[in-house]
Protein backbone atom coordinates (compact mmCIF):
# COMPACT_ATOMS: atom_id res chain seq x y z
CA UNK A 1 0.00 0.00 0.00
CA UNK A 2 2.72 2.44 0.45
CA UNK A 3 3.50 1.69 -2.97
CA UNK A 4 0.34 3.82 -4.08
CA UNK A 5 1.24 7.66 -4.26
CA UNK A 6 -0.67 10.50 -4.64
CA UNK A 7 0.92 11.36 -7.75
CA UNK A 8 -1.49 8.55 -9.41
CA UNK A 9 -4.62 9.91 -8.13
CA UNK A 10 -4.32 13.45 -7.53
CA UNK A 11 -6.75 15.94 -9.41
CA UNK A 12 -4.71 17.07 -11.73
CA UNK A 13 -7.20 20.27 -13.08
CA UNK A 14 -7.81 21.97 -10.19
CA UNK A 15 -8.75 25.10 -9.48
CA UNK A 16 -6.55 28.03 -8.87
CA UNK A 17 -7.47 31.12 -7.43
CA UNK A 18 -5.69 34.08 -6.57
CA UNK A 19 -5.02 36.58 -3.30
CA UNK A 20 -6.57 39.70 -5.03
CA UNK A 21 -9.64 38.21 -7.07
CA UNK A 22 -12.78 39.30 -5.71
CA UNK A 23 -14.34 36.46 -3.78
CA UNK A 24 -17.33 36.45 -5.71
CA UNK A 25 -15.30 35.20 -8.31
CA UNK A 26 -13.97 33.05 -6.67
CA UNK A 27 -17.20 31.51 -5.31
CA UNK A 28 -18.66 31.31 -8.67
CA UNK A 29 -15.08 29.52 -9.52
CA UNK A 30 -15.52 26.60 -7.25
CA UNK A 31 -19.55 26.48 -7.53
CA UNK A 32 -19.27 26.00 -11.44
CA UNK A 33 -15.96 23.23 -11.15
CA UNK A 34 -17.79 21.47 -7.96
CA UNK A 35 -15.09 22.36 -5.85
CA UNK A 36 -15.25 22.51 -2.12
CA UNK A 37 -11.57 24.25 -1.89
CA UNK A 38 -8.99 25.88 -4.06
CA UNK A 39 -5.10 26.49 -3.50
CA UNK A 40 -4.45 30.41 -3.95
CA UNK A 41 -1.15 31.21 -5.50
CA UNK A 42 0.93 33.69 -7.02
CA UNK A 43 1.67 34.97 -10.36
CA UNK A 44 4.68 32.31 -10.22
CA UNK A 45 2.18 29.76 -9.27
CA UNK A 46 3.49 29.35 -5.68
CA UNK A 47 1.10 28.54 -2.68
CA UNK A 48 0.16 31.49 -0.77
CA UNK A 49 -3.20 30.05 0.46
CA UNK A 50 -6.18 27.75 0.36
CA UNK A 51 -9.52 29.10 0.26
CA UNK A 52 -12.75 26.44 1.28
CA UNK A 53 -16.11 26.45 0.85
CA UNK A 54 -16.79 27.15 4.55
CA UNK A 55 -14.33 30.07 4.52
CA UNK A 56 -16.42 32.05 2.07
CA UNK A 57 -19.58 31.20 3.94
CA UNK A 58 -18.70 33.30 7.06
CA UNK A 59 -18.19 36.16 4.62
CA UNK A 60 -20.63 35.83 2.59
CA UNK A 61 -23.13 35.64 5.63
CA UNK A 62 -21.85 38.44 6.64
CA UNK A 63 -21.78 40.58 3.36
CA UNK A 64 -26.12 39.16 2.88
CA UNK A 65 -26.91 41.66 6.04
CA UNK A 66 -25.04 44.85 3.77
CA UNK A 67 -25.67 43.36 0.53
CA UNK A 68 -22.12 44.32 0.19
CA UNK A 69 -19.87 41.56 -1.46
CA UNK A 70 -16.20 43.30 -1.50
CA UNK A 71 -13.58 40.82 -0.10
CA UNK A 72 -11.21 39.50 -1.87
CA UNK A 73 -9.77 35.82 -1.73
CA UNK A 74 -6.72 37.24 0.74
CA UNK A 75 -9.46 38.43 2.88
CA UNK A 76 -10.89 34.86 3.70
CA UNK A 77 -8.12 32.05 2.64
CA UNK A 78 -5.95 29.90 5.47
CA UNK A 79 -2.36 30.39 5.53
CA UNK A 80 0.20 28.48 5.84
CA UNK A 81 -1.36 25.11 4.31
CA UNK A 82 -0.68 21.79 4.96
CA UNK A 83 0.47 20.51 1.67
CA UNK A 84 2.03 17.34 0.07
CA UNK A 85 3.64 15.98 -2.44
CA UNK A 86 3.33 13.92 -5.57
CA UNK A 87 5.36 11.19 -4.31
CA UNK A 88 4.09 10.72 -0.84
CA UNK A 89 2.41 7.55 0.22
CA UNK A 90 -1.56 7.69 -0.14
CA UNK A 91 -1.75 5.40 2.90
CA UNK A 92 0.18 8.07 5.25
CA UNK A 93 -2.08 10.90 4.05
CA UNK A 94 -5.25 8.19 4.86
CA UNK A 95 -3.63 8.31 8.65
CA UNK A 96 -3.49 12.00 8.57
CA UNK A 97 -6.65 12.39 7.07
CA UNK A 98 -7.81 10.93 10.53
CA UNK A 99 -7.20 13.56 12.44
CA UNK A 100 -8.95 16.75 12.56
CA UNK A 101 -6.96 17.97 9.34
CA UNK A 102 -7.36 19.46 5.66
CA UNK A 103 -9.93 17.56 3.83
CA UNK A 104 -8.11 19.03 0.56
CA UNK A 105 -4.42 18.93 0.14
CA UNK A 106 -2.64 21.31 -2.84
CA UNK A 107 0.18 18.71 -3.76
CA UNK A 108 3.50 21.08 -4.47
CA UNK A 109 6.37 19.77 -6.44
CA UNK A 110 9.63 22.23 -6.53
CA UNK A 111 6.95 25.04 -4.94
CA UNK A 112 4.33 24.92 -7.70
CA UNK A 113 1.17 23.44 -7.34
CA UNK A 114 0.53 20.49 -9.10
CA UNK A 115 -2.89 19.24 -8.41
CA UNK A 116 -5.03 18.83 -5.04
CA UNK A 117 -6.18 15.74 -3.44
CA UNK A 118 -9.20 14.76 -1.44
CA UNK A 119 -10.77 12.48 0.80
CA UNK A 120 -12.45 11.02 -1.93
CA UNK A 121 -9.33 10.29 -4.09
CA UNK A 122 -7.69 8.90 -1.24
CA UNK A 123 -11.12 6.62 -0.65
CA UNK A 124 -11.11 5.34 -3.80
CA UNK A 125 -7.28 4.42 -4.32
CA UNK A 126 -7.55 2.45 -1.07
CA UNK A 127 -10.69 1.04 -2.75
CA UNK A 128 -9.42 -0.16 -5.55
CA UNK A 129 -6.39 -1.30 -3.21
CA UNK A 130 -9.04 -3.27 -1.14
CA UNK A 131 -10.67 -4.91 -4.84
CA UNK A 132 -7.17 -6.15 -5.74
CA UNK A 133 -6.67 -7.94 -2.20
CA UNK A 134 -9.51 -9.86 -3.14
CA UNK A 135 -9.20 -10.88 -6.39
CA UNK A 136 -5.74 -11.56 -5.62
CA UNK A 137 -4.91 -15.22 -4.76
CA UNK A 138 -3.13 -15.76 -1.32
Amino acid sequence: MDSIKINDHMDRHPVLLTANMSLAIAVEQLLKSNKSGAPVVSASGELVGFLSQQDCLAVMLKSSYHCDMTSTVSDCMKSPVLTVSPDESILELAEQMLGAKPKIYPVVNGGRVVGTINRTNVLKAMNTYMQQCYLSPA
